[in-house]
């Protein structure tokens, strides 16, 4: 059977019935005020992500034409990409937001961390992210993550408590009924918060194309010099990579997912527009994280033991 765009885009006659990306949006939207009512200081994590900007997108829409009332805050890895960089700066300006940065090379050159052999600095970034939490006393933190992705982001709530070490532990979750969301806590501990749980990554390029919402070029196809590596194409920088052996090539690729250089990989892509890119995604088999994260590979369950130390 083949699934065309037209097949897997929404559409209603009905001038009172909610589509499926509108009840998507008015969920994301209730949940942002939601904390904004519950809690004192939010905070949004912000990479210049596709799923960020998403979610920056809701939260202007959510409390316009008043500014956002909370800040951004970014992990700085120190190889990240540099399209993505320059995408975050100017959204950040254009919106007059403040950023947090917390920066992994910081905490290198100060002895606190020390570099991975492997050159993957995305497990270094729990403890950067858990001390700039508890230093700015932010008791709820806005994250991208969907249950599509991965298996232990499927289990976790909407309104996922952390403890005072930011640990998370399957054990006290809590129920969440309907629309309803339980932001309570102790001193000292917060709640990580997932306005996207239930978009798909399908439901998120159909409403970056319904919105018209600008991200990185690096999302579409293009030329790009790439080395293969545990079967995915990662992109020759500072960070280490390629490893002598590792024969460079230049490929049409594009990014399902953007994280740390070191361990996100690139797809073979001719998808450069907005409407290819949807059409790809409707018949992929593979999660984005699946086909492209190194970090997600280390062991079977690598997500869920860096979500229980802090991790998003």
């Amino acid at each position: 059977m083949t699934t065309s765009v037209a097949a897997v885009t929404e559409g209603t006659d009905s001038p009172y019935a909610l589509s499926h990306l509108d009840a998507l949006e008015s969920e994301a939207v209730h949940i942002f005020r939601e904390v904004a009512g519950e809690f004192e200081r939010p905070v949004l994590l912000f990479s210049g992500g596709k799923d960020s900007i998403l979610m920056l997108h809701l939260a202007l829409k959510a409390f316009a034409p008043a500014a956002v009332p909370f800040s951004l805050l970014h992990v700085d890895t120190g190889h990240n990409f540099p399209e993505v960089l320059d995408y975050r700066d100017r959204t950040v300006e254009r919106h007059g937001l403040r950023l947090h940065v917390a920066s992994v090379q910081d905490y290198i050159d100060r002895g606190v961390l020390r570099e991975r052999p492997d050159g993957t600095r995305n497990p270094l970034q729990t403890l950067p992210l858990t001390e700039k939490i508890q230093a700015e006393k932010f008791d709820a933190v806005f994250g991208g993550g969907r249950r599509d992705e991965e298996k232990a982001r499927a289990k976790e709530r909407v309104f996922s408590l952390r403890d005072e070490f930011s640990q998370w532990d399957p054990r006290r979750q809590r129920p969440e009924l309907w629309n309803l969301y339980n932001g309570r806590h102790a001193p000292g501990e917060h709640v990580r918060v997932f306005p996207l749980s239930n978009w798909t990554e399908l439901d998120v390029w159909q409403y970056i194309a319904r919105e018209n919402i600008e991200l990185p070029a690096i999302y579409y196809a293009h030329e790009r010099e790439v080395f293969a590596r545990s079967g995915m194409w990662l992109t020759a920088g500072d960070w280490g990579g390629p490893k002598p052996g590792e024969a460079v090539e230049k490929r049409l690729v594009r990014y399902r997912t953007v994280g740390d250089m070191s361990c996100t990989g690139a797809v073979d892509s001719g998808a450069d527009s907005i409407e290819k890119v949807i059409a790809e995604i409707a018949v992929t088999r593979l999660t984005e994280r699946g086909a492209t994260r190194a970090d997600d590979k280390m062991s079977e369950a690598a997500m869920e033991d860096r979500k229980r130390e802090g991790y998003f």
